[in-house]
């Protein structure tokens, strides 16, 4: 290994930087699988959004009407993990009348990245057309998303909805909250770890970098990332803040977080970034 190639495996690596990794995920699985559990009668489990296996939803309801609806996408490097271990982030949303639809897609290598892309939109076409469905207002969807996810949400806010299919608004989306999230992925091509799954070439780095996009609406975009995490990610951090100046509404400080558990403060519904995640759908 080069040392170039060793210094970008340090900044990009974070199961490497954080040993315990495996903690989170299976404290993750389990107050997932109690959140479902609990609302059983609200949770609908699996809802297919296309034909594909990977292609289903978990969607979390509150009681009563729904004042917003917030598609919640995992991350994983696009190459791992499940909504199953993601439902524990509805808690707090519930519980404030917001709707929650946590998403699966087809993973890396089976898939390419730009697959996973169609899928997340697939995901978001197929909330908006059956809104009435869930209880919720079609003009008062949110996209958030944790690491690979952040660039799934960051993705949805630069989607050309229009194009997708007609009859959809120029903003499907009224607003983003993206996590520890990666913006420009031409980086990644030149990490063998990471891209021995991704397959990702370079001009397809290039084609799916939303910091190289300019985003077609003023939907505004969150951004936060753990004060404790490796540098390449509060590098990307940066880069979509320079990038996305006139979009970026709010940069959250997560000082004490590394890249795991700042989804859990997330989730917890005292915590800045549950606050930021509420004042972008002016709860």
């Amino acid at each position: 290994m080069s040392n170039d190639t060793a210094y970008l495996e340090a900044l990009y690596n974070n199961r490497a930087a954080v040993p315990d990794f495996q903690d989170y995920f299976d404290r993750w699985l389990k107050v997932s699988e109690a959140t479902r559990q609990s609302m059983n009668d609200r949770c609908e489990k699996d809802v297919p959004y296309g034909d594909d296996i990977m292609e289903t939803m978990d969607v979390f309801l509150p009681k009563g009407q729904s004042k917003a609806l917030m598609m919640f996408v995992h991350g994983g490097y696009w190459r791992s993990l499940d909504k199953s271990q993601h439902g524990f982030v509805a808690r707090p949303f519930i519980d404030a009348g917001v709707a929650v639809a946590a998403i699966n897609y087809s993973l890396c290598p089976t898939v390419a990245m730009e697959h996973i892309v169609r899928q997340m939109i697939a995901a978001s076409v197929f909330l908006y057309r059956n809104a009435s469905d869930f209880g919720f207002p079609r003009k008062r969807m949110f996209v958030v998303g944790h690491s690979a996810g952040g660039h799934l949400a960051a993705m949805a806010l630069a989607c050309l909805w229009p194009q997708v299919a007609p009859g959809l608004p120029r903003k499907l989306f009224q607003g983003a909250l993206s996590i520890s999230g990666l913006y420009d992925l031409r980086v990644l091509t030149s990490i063998p770890s990471i891209n021995a799954d991704l397959r990702m070439t370079p001009t397809a780095a290039n084609r799916l970098s939303p910091a190289l996009m300019v985003p077609p609406t003023n939907a505004p975009l969150s951004i936060g990332v753990g004060g404790q995490e490796i540098g390449g990610f509060k590098d990307q951090h940066r880069i979509i803040a320079q990038a996305w100046p006139g979009n970026i509404d709010a940069d959250v400080p997560c000082p004490e977080d590394n890249h795991f558990s700042i989804l859990e403060k997330f989730a917890d519904g005292q915590s800045e970034l549950y606050c930021a995640s509420m004042r972008m759908m002016d709860l």
